[in-house]
């Protein structure tokens, strides 16, 4: 086969330090806005990006060539940066040191999007770490609960 294809996809999901209420909704678009530029400049594709005031969701496209603890290095670090210079108030916003990054296969595409679009309505009832949990125990991840949340 003289070329290589490849579609992978991720399901990121991170929250604001301790889940911290601090992704506002007027700050919200810009947000998504900015990490949809950090996530093509490492030559990936933002499908989809949303989430509440202490966490995001992105579902992500990935290059052939890419270390997925460096791409959401580049998208932690650099939108912290950019919430920071919105507002005095975003002074202390920090996002959590760990995430999850979940494989998602083709036929789960639209059913991905709608949850992640969805997440306001989500969270009416469901905490981020109960929803987080049950990410781990789907995709049978072992964990130890103490390492989990900072």
């Amino acid at each position: 086969m003289p070329q290589s294809i490849v579609k992978m996809l991720a399901h990121i999901v991170f929250s604001t330090k301790n889940r911290a209420d601090l992704i506002h909704p007027e700050i919200e678009d810009g947000l998504f806005g900015y990490i949809h530029g950090i996530v093509e400049n490492n030559n990936a594709k933002l499908i989809i990006a949303n989430g509440t005031t202490n966490h995001i969701h992105l579902l992500v496209s990935l290059p052939k060539k890419i270390d997925i603890p460096d791409l959401i290095g580049d998208i932690k670090r650099d939108s912290s940066v950019w919430i920071k210079e919105q507002d005095s108030q975003f002074n202390n916003f920090y996002w959590q040191r760990g995430y999850g990054a979940f494989s998602v296969g083709q036929l789960e595409i639209d059913k991905v999007k709608n949850y992640i679009a969805g997440q306001r309505k989500h969270h009416k009832n469901k905490s981020f770490k109960t929803e987080y949990r049950k990410f781990l125990n789907r995709y049978n991840v072992e964990y130890d609960e103490k390492y989990v949340w900072d």
